[in-house]
Order: structure tokens, then C-alpha cells, then sequence
């Protein structure tokens, strides 16, 4: 699942034509033409041979027993919310056709040992939309996400039954298709520039190490009451550190504008961003810098204290691959020389951001 416009459809359609390169796929619309598809598969050079078959539909009875004659190996349905059922007399996307069609096709895949990957829309929030039984059906659920306009997308399972649900995938769009990042650090960071408000992080996509630059922006507000804005990051979790910083250490931001970003796309729901995090608003409020050798990494608990982050070996191998001399980071047992120990946030600020 995922949002529209990000990549679904290519990422399936390439998935689908690698498979068909051993098996018999078919891949059934119920958004596009099939020669809207055939054109997608064209320019993706998913046509050139193999036994990949197209076709629309939003019949799922046809499509259950299409998967019933047992000619295809694996069946890919884009997408369920444009499904339906004849017996069934409500609009395609409602809660009983949903039900009900995903029902005749995974019975039907369960019958005919085929493969079927379903797609699904999601809703404002980010949640794929419809009943959450369309959850508990399938054996794996993938999360889509990223800018649907550049950047990088992710994809992350928020259920496996065959696996772990700690891996992530990074990919980059481009006119061949969605092709995997070998080193999305290093791309994060090619374009940085060390300007105050600006702070490379060490954090997990998964089990993924990645280091990813954190920018803030502090302003005089011409409001009465100061905006805050994050993009990539949680805004209830940023309106909690700006309130930390201000009583923990003497920085005064109750009459400033303050925004986040995230560089790349990305979103970041790792505790370990805080400090980072706080240590930008810092830099663009004092005018300050972090140096450009530091990479940074902690939680920050509501008395300033730096709490442990999880995984903190992996994190601190990427930044020594990546160059970087030292971690600003809480204490980590073994002890080791690449971190320099931080244990409050006033005394990190004080000691780090120069002039």
C-alpha cells in the first residue's frame, strides 16, 4: 500500500516482469488499460520476452477464476479498492466489497498454490484504507512511502509471517523504473552544506544504518503566536523538544518561528533524532555551527538528560565508513574513542556548537 502517484504500479510491474522470467505471471488492472499498462511496461523494458500477461478488470469472480484454471504462478491485483462482486450490489471501495473480493481471490490463491499480491490504497492518514480483516488475510503487509515528487522511497513491512519486519528497502525512481540505492548515505549527504541549523544524524531504516542531515530554520515571528512546522518529522514530538530546550537550557524560542526537514524524503520515527533534532534548532537559533566532522545521535528525555539508543554499533560504522572523526552521541558500553560522551543537552550544546 501506499500513496497515489508514488510508485506502486511500476515497482509490481518490474516485480512482475522479473518473476516472469522463470514463471507465468499476470498482471490485472482495475485502474488502467491494458495498453496504459503495455506502455508502463515498454518504457521499463518489462515487455522484452518472458510470459508476463496483462489484463483489465474489476471483476474479482473473474479474476478468482482466472487464478482457479491454475496457468499463472503469481497474480498481482491493482488494485482492491476498484474490485467487486456481482452478488454484492454496493460501489466498488466500499467495506463489504473489499471484504468479500479479497475473500474469493485469497481463497481461490490458497486453492490454485498461486501467489496473488494485492494492492491497497491508503487513506489521509497514512493507514491503508478499508477494513483492517484485509490485514489479517494476507501473510505479508508492505508499507510504500516517501515524496511522491523526488527523494527517496521505502518500502517496509508492518507484518511478515515469514520474516522479519525490521528490514527496509531504499529505492530511487528514474526513467528505466525504480532502482535500489547501493549507498544512500553517501547520496543523503552529497549535496550538504555545513551551515548552522544543520546536523548529520545517525539513524535506522530497519535494520539499515543511514545517515541523513537534519535542518532547521529559526525566525522572528511576525505572529502572535510562533509557528512550528516538520516535514518528515513528528510535529507533537518537536513542539516537546522545543519545550525541553527552553527549560533546560537558556535559550529563549517562545517568539520564534522554528521548521524541520528531513533531507531526501525521508521520515524518521527513531527516538535517537532528538538530540539531533534539538542541537539544530540550537545552531539556527545561536548562529552557531556543529562541526563537519560530528555526527549525532541520542534520545532526550523532558529533564535534558541524553538517553542509550539502540543499535548504536551499526550507527557508528556507517559514520566511520562515511569519513566522519567522532559521535556525539549518550555513553555506550564498551567504551570507545569515536564517541564523545554527552549526557545532558545544555552541557552538549555548550561543548559542541562553535562560532
Amino acid at each position: 500500500a501506499g500513496q497515489p502517484g508514488i510508485g506502486k504500479s511500476t515497482l509490481l510491474l518490474q516485480s512482475a516482469a522479473f518473476v516472469a522470467s522463470q514463471s507465468p505471471v499476470l498482471y490485472v488492472s482495475g485502474e488502467e488499460s491494458a495498453g496504459q499498462i503495455k506502455l508502463r511496461a515498454m518504457r521499463l523494458g518489462a515487455d522484452e520476452g518472458g510470459r508476463l500477461s496483462l489484463a483489465a478488470s474489476t471483476s474479482a469472480d473473474d479474476i478468482a477464476a482466472t487464478i482457479r484454471a491454475k496457468k499463472y504462478r503469481m497474480v498481482v491485483v491493482d488494485s482492491m479498492q476498484t474490485m467487486s462482486l456481482a452478488e454484492i450490489v454496493s460501489a466498488p471501495g466500499t467495506v463489504s466489497q473489499i471484504t468479500n473480493s479479497s475473500n474469493v481471490i485469497i481463497r481461490a490463491a490458497k486453492e490454485a498454490n498461486t501467489t496473488v499480491i494485492l494492492v491497497g490504497h491508503v487513506t489521509k492518514e497514512g493507514s491503508i484504507a478499508g477494513p483492517k480483516v484485509l490485514e489479517h488475510l494476507v501473510d505479508v503487509v508492505l508499507q510504500f512511502e516517501g515524496d511522491r515528487y523526488g527523494g527517496f522511497k521505502i518500502v517496509r513491512a508492518s507484518k511478515n509471517r515469514y520474516g522479519s519486519t525490521s528490514e527496509a528497502a531504499l529505492f530511487e525512481m528514474s526513467d528505466a523504473g525504480l532502482t535500489p540505492v547501493k549507498n544512500p548515505s553517501a547520496a543523503l549527504l552529497a549535496e550538504r552544506q555545513n551551515a548552522d541549523g544543520s546536523v548529520v544524524m545517525a539513524t535506522l531504516e530497519g535494520n539499515r544504518p543511514l545517515l541523513v542531515e537534519i535542518q532547521a530554520l529559526v525566525n522572528e515571528t511576525h505572529f502572535g503566536y510562533p509557528k512550528r512546522t516538520a516535514s518528515g518529522f513528528d510535529l507533537n514530538r518537536l513542539n516537546l523538544l522545543i519545550a525541553v530546550l527552553e527549560k533546560r537550557t537558556k535559550l529563549n524560542l517562545s517568539d520564534k518561528d522554528i521548521y524541520i526537514n528531513v533531507v531526501g524524503g525521508l521520515r524518521l520515527d527513531d527516538p535517537a533524532a532528538d538530540l539531533a533534532v534539538c542541537m539544530a534548532i540550537a545552531s539556527a537559533a545561536a548562529g552557531r555551527r556543529l562541526d563537519d566532522e560530528a555526527v549525532v545521535y541520542g534520545e532526550v528525555g523532558l529533564g535534558g538528560e541524553i538517553r542509550s539508543a539502540h543499535s548504536a554499533v551499526r550507527r557508528i560504522a556507517e559514520a566511520k565508513k562515511l569519513g566522519f572523526s567522532y559521535a556525539i552521541a549518550p555513553p555506550i558500553k564498551p567504551k570507545q574513542k569515536f564517541v564523545r560522551e554527552v549526557k545532558d543537552l545544555r552541557d552538549a550544546l555548550v561543548a559542541y556548537l562553535q562560532k
